[in-house]
């Protein structure tokens, strides 16, 4: 797992819009990196509203947010609407992105294993070095307990 002070792991992805997003786009901010297993599920979409409504403290703490899964764009293009999702929801598809953030791998539900994203968020400071790190968390009451990592 990434440890608070390692370089945050590089990534260019398409966001729910079809344009490119990358890492180098946030230095000089705060950038909130969280993980999630699928868009426009019970437990992501309650971790996605409440980053959605953290948005105000967010701007007062020079600070964005991404949420990354393996989602395909035109999922996350739904989603985002639905929920009137304002920040970046990008697609990896290929769990390039997810794996180098250690959050991608072998998972099992309903008998079943698979490969898939699992829930971590990572706080990537201005200068580009992991500040924060939730491994395995619970979609609600997440949003505010990044927050307070912030303050």
């Amino acid at each position: 797992m990434l440890e608070v002070g390692d370089d945050a792991p590089d990534f260019t992805l398409m966001n729910q819009h079809g344009e490119t997003v990358r890492l180098a786009d946030f230095a000089g901010q705060h950038l909130i990196v969280y993980f999630y297993p699928r868009a426009n599920t019970e437990g992501c979409t309650i971790e996605a509203c409440e980053f959605r409504d953290a948005r105000p403290t967010l701007e007062t703490e020079n600070a964005a947010v991404v949420g990354i899964s393996d989602d395909p764009v035109a999922d996350l293009e739904r989603f985002a609407e639905e929920y009137e999702l304002q920040f970046d929801l990008l697609s990896d598809e290929d769990g390039e992105v997810s794996t180098a953030y250690d959050s991608y791998g072998e998972k099992q539900m309903f008998g079943n294993t698979f490969d898939g994203v699992f829930r971590n968020t990572f706080v990537v400071g201005p200068d580009g070095t992991i500040e924060a790190v939730f491994e395995g968390v619970s979609p609600e009451g997440h949003a505010e307990d990044v927050l307070a990592t912030l303050e």
